[in-house]
């Protein structure tokens, strides 16, 4: 019955934030969550099997499990030592802070699987348009990003490294820099 109460308040909670407007925006670096760190920021699974969550505890029911480390997602929201998450895909819950790794990574252009056989996503040998294509990566393909400067993104997709266009890649901000 406890528990029944708890997920009730907790829904309550989440749906009067929501309608108070305090909610997270969803502009890079725009609120700071009880870790400090901007809310919203893109980090990776680290584990290969993490658990959603419905709710912050894992006393929720799992609704989802990732089964593979690396892949990128948005914290949205924290809770204690649990983290709100969004995947490529839109999938939204919860997973322990601990499953969870700073190392930034991509999905090559995740919003074009399946639209045909010939889409691909061009890793450069140098940030700009005109320089000599290092790998043409499917929608999807993982990439381990090492730097953004606000363009371009250096990373690594398995044994192949170069530069892809920013806005074709799924786990780094428009505009966003870093090293």
């Amino acid at each position: 019955m406890l528990k029944r109460l708890q997920s009730v308040v907790w829904v309550a909670v989440v749906a009067l934030t929501t309608l108070s407007g305090a909610a997270p925006a969803f502009s890079q670096g725009s609120t700071k969550g009880a870790s400090g760190l901007p809310l919203p920021r893109f980090v990776s699974l680290k584990a290969a099997r993490v658990n959603l969550r419905i709710g912050p505890s894992t006393d929720y029911a799992t609704s989802w499990m990732y089964t593979r480390s690396g892949l990128p997602v948005e914290i949205i929201q924290e809770y204690e030592n649990w983290r709100r998450i969004r995947d490529a895909d839109g999938t939204e819950g919860w997973v322990n802070q601990t499953l969870l790794s700073g190392e930034r990574t991509a999905l090559a252009a995740p919003w074009m699987k399946g639209k045909g056989e010939n889409i691909y996503v061009n890793l450069r040998a140098d940030a700009q348009t005109s320089a000599r294509i290092t790998a043409k990566l499917q929608p999807g393909v993982l990439i381990h990003l090492k730097e953004c400067n606000g363009n371009w993104c250096y990373g690594q997709a398995d044994d192949v490294k170069g530069w892809v266009a920013q806005n074709e890649i799924w786990g780094a901000y428009p505009g966003e820099a870093f090293k």
